[in-house]
């Protein structure tokens, strides 16, 4: 691996973050003489060229003898398109620089190997750790057929989400609104629990940012949706399901089927709420690839008690709501020690106006069981 490779595999990292291939990877492509870029893509829809192709319809005949990166390992299986490797081997490249192996495990041999078999030169794990975190979703969407999901608090300085009156709107910046509504656009679904419906009748779209509006995703074990209200209004501008269980209304079902409103079943936990571990295999089913959840704070509590938020974005206002403010904006009972709480891994800060942004995935330290002794 050269400085150049990695150089230019930065780029095809750079253009794979385009587009909206979702349910398919984000993924990047060059194709380089020398160091002179002669051929660019990126996937940019599902059904589309993928981002190998792309590059090599604009570098044409030059391509042949040359170099091409990709941030992910090309395709040796016929999908929505026809295998990349085929259309790399026609074009008569010399040298394929890769930045991770493709983790799908329903491929039926590697497309590095089908290349080296050909006579090209295969060089892997340019740049892989950015390789990796741009499939991240897609990767835990492919390998274990569930949602990622992406958990967004936002609170006061003490933890707090509301005055002692309620008042809540906005307690984050407009700068930190604006970074919201561009994570929605980075997500295929945008979730929230019924509370959050009833107390503050969302359109969860994006408004403030160009962006496309995700799916729109409610936990409602109860199944209290009201058929007034602005997510059923415009349900059939804007994809929308409630995930509930055997306890909702057959008829308000029914009603908000009607309305265009998709009407998920689940099991319920232990303590009479939807099972999120299978509401992520069914959004998972239904092609939703990552999932934001915006609350409230019984969702994200449960999000967090079950492990299933993979990763956190918290937006933290510079204001003291006091003891009598509304609780914790993830309401759960939370770990018994320090050394077992979740967190961020690698924490990213930023400001974002007045306030602090911090995000990054979380990790879940392993419980450890009591000794024989008691302690």
């Amino acid at each position: 691996m050269s400085e150049l490779d990695d150089d230019l595999m930065e780029k095809a990292l750079a253009i794979g973050r385009l587009g909206e291939p979702s349910p398919n990877p984000h993924v990047g492509c060059i194709i380089a003489d020398g160091a002179e870029v002669i051929g660019e893509g990126y996937h940019e829809a599902v059904g589309m060229d993928h981002a190998e192709v792309v590059a090599l319809k604009q570098a044409g005949a030059r391509a042949r003898g040359k170099t091409l990166y990709v941030t992910l390992e090309p395709c040796n299986h016929e999908g929505r398109t026809p295998p990349c490797v085929d259309a790399i081997i026609a074009a008569g490249l010399k040298r394929v620089v890769v930045g991770c192996r493709d983790p799908n495990p329903g491929v039926q041999g590697g497309g590095s190997e089908r290349l080296r078999a050909a006579g090209i030169e295969v060089v892997l794990g340019v740049r892989e750790a950015g390789a990796r975190e741009l499939i991240r979703a897609w990767e835990k969407y492919i390998t274990e057929q569930k949602t990622y999901l992406t958990l967004k608090l936002a609170l006061s300085l003490d933890g707090r989400t509301a005055t002692r009156t309620g008042d809540s709107q906005w307690i984050t910046s407009e700068a930190s609104l604006k970074r919201v509504h561009v994570l929605r656009s980075e997500h295929d679904a945008v979730m929230v629990g019924i509370n959050t419906v009833l107390s503050d009748d969302p359109m969860l779209t994006v408004r403030h940012v160009r962006g496309s509006s995700p799916a729109r995703v409610v936990i409602d074990s109860n199944l209290r949706l009201p058929i007034t209200s602005r997510l059923v209004a415009t349900a059939h501008d804007v994809p929308t399901c409630v995930v509930t269980t055997s306890r909702g209304s057959r008829a308000l079902a029914q009603t908000l089927e009607e309305k265009g409103i998709s009407v998920i079943q689940v099991p319920q936990t232990a303590q009479g709420r939807c099972d999120m571990n299978v509401a992520l295999r069914e959004l998972a089913a239904r092609e939703v690839v990552s999932v934001l959840c915006e609350g409230g704070a019984e969702l994200a509590g449960s999000l967090l008690a079950s492990r299933l938020a993979d990763e956190l974005h918290a937006f933290i206002a510079p204001v003291v709501l006091g003891p009598r403010g509304r609780p914790a904006a993830a309401d759960w009972a939370g770990p018994e020690k320090l050394s077992e709480a979740p967190h961020i891994g690698t924490p990213q800060w930023e400001l974002c106006g007045s306030d602090a942004h911090v995000w990054g995935q979380l990790i879940y330290p392993e419980r450890k069981p009591p000794s024989a002794d008691g302690d």
